[in-house]
């Protein structure tokens, strides 16, 4: 319980519990300005994966079709329209105008930037999920991140409200003509059940390649590596930026000393989190366990003699 409630720059048990077969620890460094939202790791990830389709609905969210992560959706790029400036010496796009409405005299454009970025799993140093699985389908694999084995992923769903990001989904499957019936409150989906998501491409990591969707991107924009190394990148590229006056410049994930410990897979974002659908503040949804089971204790140990004394005074 103690590894639960105290969280720290790296996985519990991990990497001792795999002896000589542990490896360094990998991940992915995202950074969002030099995305292009191309969805080339989108497609890479789902092609490598072989993932059923889905995004095929125009949501109104820019040129957004997925939305969120998802069991069918295991890369995700965000595109937000902003009436702000790239840089902070107001170097930028701007909104067209009608200059006949303006008797032809040129004005100042409203400022006009788009933010991109490849959301993805965060493969936290101290996953939620990994301690509600009561099976043990989810695991922590000796590169340092955190699996899920469907084949023995009972569906019981415990592990996806514990994640603070909202990455772990169930599957469901599209019916065909030729599926039986379903009762409610399947409402007409065929159900897979197990829950999916991102494995940083594991079995490619074990026969010594890259993930596909850091493959796949154009600009690096998705890279792959150490992440000790990542980090140390991530440090340079972000005095990079602010030094030439990037508006909004910041490191996501990067620190050991956040809620979850630090993130597998951490970004540099140009906006706040809140602005790419991220929690600002994520925190490891299991910290409070043992402090919950203590109170529980204390609580049905109150029951309990409560109802005794109880049942004594009323003989009496």
């Amino acid at each position: 319980m103690t590894a639960i409630a105290e969280t720290t720059g790296s996985p519990a048990a991990w990497p001792d519990t795999y002896g000589d077969e542990a490896k360094p620890r990998v991940g992915f460094f995202t950074d969002t300005s030099i995305c292009i939202g191309c969805k080339a790791c989108e497609v890479a990830c789902k092609e490598w994966n072989v993932i059923p389709e889905d995004g095929l609905v125009w949501t109104g969210e820019s040129y957004d079709n997925t939305s969120t992560l998802g069991a069918n959706s295991w890369r995700h790029v965000a595109f937000v329209e902003q009436r702000k400036p790239l840089r902070t010496d107001r170097e930028t796009a701007t909104l067209d105008y009608d200059i006949a409405s303006t008797g032809g005299t040129p004005v100042e454009g409203e400022p006009l930037r788009w933010l991109m970025s490849s959301d993805v799993c965060k493969h936290c140093t101290h996953a939620a999920c990994l301690d509600v699985c009561p099976t043990g389908s989810l695991f922590r694999t000796e590169y340092g991140t955190v699996v899920v084995q469907e084949d023995i992923c009972n569906g019981c769903g415990y592990c996806v409200p514990a994640c603070p990001f909202g990455v772990l989904d169930k599957r469901h499957l599209p019916r065909s003509p030729g599926d039986a019936p379903l009762a409610l409150p399947l409402l007409g989906e065929k159900e897979d059940g197990r829950v999916w998501k991102c494995t940083l491409c594991y079995d490619r990591l074990k026969g010594g390649h890259e993930p596909a969707c850091a493959k796949a991107c154009p600009t690096d924009s998705i890279q792959f590596g150490e992440l000790d190394e990542l980090r140390e990148r991530a440090d340079a590229r972000l005095d990079k930026l602010q030094t030439q006056g990037w508006n909004g410049a910041q490191l996501y994930g990067r620190d050991p000393d956040d809620g979850v410990g630090g993130f597998g897979a951490f970004f540099l974002l140009l906006d706040e989190p809140e602005v790419y659908g991220l929690p600002p503040d994520p925190v490891v949804t299991t910290k409070h366990l043992p402090s919950m089971w203590t109170t529980t204790a204390i609580a049905a140990a109150a029951t309990v003699v409560g109802t005794a004394l109880a049942f004594l005074g009323g003989r009496g």
